[in-house]
């Protein structure tokens, strides 16, 4: 079957996400910049979030631009990933409201982790759909940043119950770490068409 109605839905639930996401945050009571202090958490937990939200929204698009069909486990492991991204607001809204505490940061690096695990059993079912040597097999390669990722996002969780501002500094750098655009579909697809 086509990949477009997966396409769509999927950014429709990212807009919503996002969106979601963005009324979380309130407007200060006064007008001096002062007033600006207390919501300060939670602005850096959301523009943390907005930024991990985008990472997989514009991986997802490569992925899916790599695919040429989708079948019943690809859409299954698609509602997986989108699952554990639907989460993304409620544990940035808590754990922005409570930035120093233990859980609040634990379990949103969980969903973290969750959210990259889903995120490469669709990159696994997508290539079994077409194959070892796929396109997209190839372009994944050895994955260093996706195998790195989940290791850094288990040692955050842990150091969360110990130091919470650690774990947020690894939840970012694993941020860090993706926001340099992964060339390596694009330049294995622009290469099949030469």
């Amino acid at each position: 079957m086509g990949k477009e109605r997966l396409t769509a839905f999927s950014d429709g639930v990212v807009a919503i996400i996002i969106t979601i996401m963005v009324l979380e945050l309130r407007v200060p009571h006064g007008d001096g910049l002062g007033e600006l202090r207390p919501v300060l958490p939670v602005f850096l937990s959301y523009v943390l979030s907005f930024v991990n939200i985008a990472i997989y929204w514009n991986n997802h698009h490569h992925l899916l631009f790599a695919a040429e069909r989708v079948n019943g486990v690809i859409l299954w492991a698609n509602m997986h990933l989108l699952f554990w991204l639907s989460l993304v607001p409620f544990t940035t809204g808590w754990m922005g409201e409570h930035p120093s505490a233990h859980a609040p940061a634990a379990i949103y690096g969980t969903v973290l982790l969750a959210a990259a695990i889903a995120y490469w059993l669709l990159q696994r079912a997508i290539i079994a759909e077409h194959g070892p040597q796929s396109h997209l097999a190839a372009a994944l390669g050895r994955d260093l940043k996706g195998n790195a990722s989940p290791l850094i996002y288990i040692a955050a969780v842990g150091l969360a119950f110990l130091r919470p501002w650690i774990a947020d500094a690894l939840y970012a750098l694993v941020a860090l770490i993706w926001l340099i655009p992964d060339p390596r579909i694009e330049r294995t697809l622009a290469s099949s068409n030469e």
